[in-house]
């Protein structure tokens, strides 16, 4: 599976986002999907997933104002996640991740990182 993100950039506080990721590949092996962030100095942190089925679960700091969505397409999957209301405390590189079955659990496939700058 190879995931390509795109559409960060820099916007002011209050403005808004949408990142995408495309998935290519083996995506008929993927069981759900994702969006991480990692700012300067901390751990990379989960913010949003959505299953197969749609189903989509949300960190507290990034609720009501984050939304994931993907559409399937034959061999491509597009994953977004719509940014809006955003904060300085948001400014980190947001990685698209999919996770497929494996022996002991899931395999993370992750795309290349975007970059998110918000300013105050």
């Amino acid at each position: 599976v190879q995931l390509q993100a795109s559409g960060g950039g820099l916007v002011q506080a209050g403005g808004s986002l949408r990142l995408s990721c495309v998935a290519s590949g083996s995506i008929v092996s993927i069981n759900g999907m994702g969006w991480y962030r990692q700012a300067p100095g901390k751990e990379r942190e989960l913010i949003a997933t959505i299953t197969n089925d749609g189903i989509t679960n949300y960190a507290d700091s990034v609720k009501g104002r984050f939304t994931i969505s993907r559409d399937n397409a034959k061999n491509t999957v597009y994953l977004h996640l719509q940014m809006d209301s955003l904060e300085p405390e948001d400014t980190a590189v947001y990685y698209c991740n999919a996770q497929r079955p494996a022996r002991g659990g899931n395999y993370d496939y992750w795309g290349q990182g975007t970059q998110v700058t918000v300013s105050s």
